[in-house]
């Protein structure tokens, strides 16, 4: 019998459309003889929808036209099992059984932990970082506190909110200074490159502070790498257990990787008329930056999954000064783009295999957790008499 798995992907993220790309992907790749693939896909108003259309890439040119074509749905457990349950139905029929979810999902509203936590309330087993590694790595203000702790390299930065720049923007101001020009300025939360600017000079800081404002309610600026190449490692495993991919150098005509290098710019391929998504950016790999340095990197890499508690496959990119070959660690991607999987075919493990791993580690992990309690058999409440609950109403404000 088949694995029914449930590909949850868009959402209200400025990442909408990069999720379904590599969503769509990753549903091409997949073992049909031994998944039985669900698509479920999150439109920017936060409506569920399913059906066997939404694995075309080309439904989403025109989604508001075609939607009338898929089924509206929520997630929802019973004796039985997990279901897909169709929210039009006069008697909630069940659309579709699931066995196990798979979220292909980035940025806030998704990635963040924000549908890890409703997984795990309904208690799907899931492929991925459970909520606080999806949380840890999608802030970069906490994860970096969390990698500074852990004596994890990084770039010296500040941070702020909003409410703070709206206070004191020239104590803002001094502080970036204190960093010293160049700088990089982003939204706390966001990735794939949304609302980052690179500040030669003081006098285009402000602008750069709203820029990430109209994203997030906090703020990172980062003291820019000079001599600057940047390489990814992606992480495949769980706290037991990490394997490493080889590293890939990304290169860009700008000052850092932006949105455009990454998904929509250097792609002579085409994915049924659309963007590869991050395959499609240009890359060297394995990276030009030696052995030893190659080494290290990948050991780090380890550490930093560790530290911030993911699981499945991450993708950890750095920063490098080539002149003085030091290394930093720039920010993990609990769910990268495209899911890393070229970063995998390197080493001998296809994209398939890749996917078949993850949810293979998926069901262990679920198993495993499965044995731990997390709740009592006895119900205190049974303590109470009628009385007792009477008493009750005061405490309560009736």
């Amino acid at each position: 019998m088949k694995i029914k798995v449930g590909v949850i992907f868009g959402g209200e993220t400025v990442e909408h459309e990069v999720s379904i790309i590599s969503a769509v992907q990753a549903m091409e790749h997949m073992n049909q003889e031994k998944y039985d693939i669900v698509p479920i896909y999150i439109s920017k108003d936060r409506i569920w929808y399913t059906g066997k259309m939404l694995m075309d890439i080309e439904v989403y040119r025109d989604f508001n036209e075609l939607k009338k074509y898929a089924k509206t749905v929520t997630l929802i457990k019973d004796k039985e099992g997990f279901h897909l349950q169709d929210t039009k139905s006069l008697f909630r029929k069940n659309v579709s059984d699931l066995d196990i979810a798979f979220p292909i999902v980035h940025g806030n509203n998704a990635e963040d932990g924000t549908l890890q936590g409703l997984l795990d309330s309904i208690g799907i087993p899931y492929v991925g970082s459970r909520v606080l590694g999806s949380a840890l790595g999608q802030d970069k203000v906490v994860m970096k506190q969390v990698m500074k702790d852990m004596n994890l390299p990084i770039v010296d930065y500040t941070w702020f909110y909003d409410s703070d720049y709206a206070d004191d923007c020239e104590k803002i101001f001094s502080d970036v200074k204190k960093l010293g020009y160049p700088v990089i300025v982003k939204p706390a939360t966001l990735g794939s490159s949304v609302g980052i600017t690179y500040v030669k000079e003081e006098s285009k800081l402000a602008n750069a502070i709203e820029e990430a404002m109209k994203y997030d309610i906090k703020v990172v600026v980062e003291k820019a790498v000079q001599n600057l190449t940047e390489v990814n490692c992606s992480v495949f495993g769980n706290y037991i257990h990490q394997e490493v991919s080889v590293l890939e150098e990304v290169t860009s005509d700008e000052d850092f990787l932006t949105y455009a290098d990454k998904y929509t710019g250097g792609s002579k391929g085409k994915l049924k008329g659309a963007s590869k998504g991050m395959a499609s950016a240009s890359r060297i790999i394995p990276a030009n930056i030696g052995k030893d340095l190659t080494d290290e990197i990948q050991e780090t890499s380890k550490k930093v999954f560790k530290a911030l508690n993911l699981s499945g496959v991450c993708r950890i990119d750095y920063l490098i000064d080539k002149k003085t070959n030091k290394y930093y660690v720039n920010e993990p991607n609990t769910i990268p783009g495209s899911l890393s999987f070229y970063l995998w075919e390197p080493t001998g493990k296809k994209y398939q295999d890749l996917l078949d791993e993850m949810i293979t580690l998926a069901i262990k992990d679920y198993k495993n957790r499965s044995r731990k309690i997390y709740s009592f058999e006895s119900n205190i409440l049974s303590n109470f008499g009628v009385k007792g609950l009477k008493g009750m109403k005061g405490k309560l404000g009736k």
